[in-house]
């Protein structure tokens, strides 16, 4: 056999494909920006200008995935919603630091270049950062064959914000504040393993289960608005992004020394999809360590900023107290246990 049979078409590899759907994303994202300074898509690097009036900006970054909730998307066949899932995930931790995102770059690994399914996901991924107020300003795609089983992909993304230097969020939470919950819309992108686990323990056929197709894919909330309109108003002490590992671990994270965060689990209005789980033999204690239970975000505040707050968020993510800030050693504090 001559060396010349051998391509990067016959290895795996769709070049051609590659350039056309870049050709796509491009034209898209042209599509949902009231100006282009500068053609990113497809180029080399992206090309940011900074906002103006920034005395001292500070970056903020955030890298995450969606985990296998992928595997949901590619078993109903579904791939709308993961890229609004994949941007909430990066910009969901950037405004904890009270930093606004500005651009938004995806990284998708994929055995073969499937264009349907890649411009699903890529429209997904613009109407996050649409609903974020960021930018899709580049990313990579990469056709990966023998690495990924048939119809097996993954993605990522990076999300960049600024924020000034003395309005960065920390150090500032206080005996006597309260703990404030914010609600989530569902599972978020978290704890699918163990979902997907019960699934099949449990004989489930989810492509026949209506109720569980639509609640296993809704998409991730995204609170960057409501809570940079907080920010700006200068109404919170300290936030979390309410993600893998639950209340406690991620609460912890922002609780200063010699501060505890005394959660009343009582208080806790947990959603449908939660009790269900629960119902098939999850464990109180591993639903608290895995998902949000129906918290996507929390908020640490003075309590009488707490009518000012409420009225910022829609009727189904209106904010309600779950706690107090006390004096103790120990981070977080939980007690009482949620209705399920």
């Amino acid at each position: 056999m001559r060396s010349k049979n051998f391509t990067y078409k016959k290895s795996g590899v769709n070049i051609k494909k590659a350039d056309n759907f870049i050709k796509f994303i491009s034209s898209s994202t042209r599509k949902s920006k009231k100006s282009v300074e500068f053609k990113n898509i497809g180029g080399f690097g992206a090309v940011t200008k900074l906002p103006d009036k920034l005395k001292n900006p500070y970056l903020v970054t955030s890298t995450d995935g969606v985990g296998t909730k992928i595997e949901v998307a590619n078993q109903l066949n579904k791939f709308d919603t993961i890229g609004i899932d994949l941007v909430a995930m990066c910009v969901n931790d950037i405004i904890v630091q009270g930093a606004k995102p500005i651009i938004f770059l995806d990284y998708i690994s994929i055995e073969k270049i499937n264009t349907k399914k890649l411009k699903n996901i890529i429209k997904g991924i613009i109407k996050g950062c649409k609903l974020a107020g960021c930018d899709l300003v580049g990313g990579e795609t990469a056709e990966m064959p023998g690495t990924y089983s048939k119809g097996k992909f993954d993605i990522a993304g990076f999300s960049l914000g600024l924020v000034e230097k003395d309005k960065i969020l920390i150090n500032k939470i206080r005996e006597n504040d309260l703990v404030v919950a914010v609600p989530s819309n569902g599972l978020h992108s978290n704890g699918f393993s163990l979902v997907r686990h019960v699934l099949k323990k449990k004989n489930i056929n989810l492509k026949k289960n209506s109720y569980l197709k639509k609640e296993l894919l809704k998409p991730t909330k995204i609170y960057v608005k409501h809570i940079l309109e907080l920010f700006k108003r200068k109404y919170i002490s300290g936030c979390a992004n309410i993600t893998g590992g639950g209340l406690e671990d991620n609460i912890k994270r922002i609780i200063p020394k010699k501060y505890c965060a005394e959660i009343y689990l009582e208080k806790v209005r947990t959603l449908k999809i939660f009790k269900w789980l629960k119902s098939k033999g999850v464990s109180e204690k591993e639903m608290l360590k895995t998902f949000n239970c129906g918290i996507g975000f929390c908020l640490i505040i003075k309590p009488y900023k707490f009518q000012k707050i409420i009225k910022f968020f829609p009727k189904e993510y209106r904010p309600y107290v779950i706690g107090k800030i006390t004096k103790n050693l120990k981070k977080v504090k939980l007690s009482g246990k949620i209705s399920w």
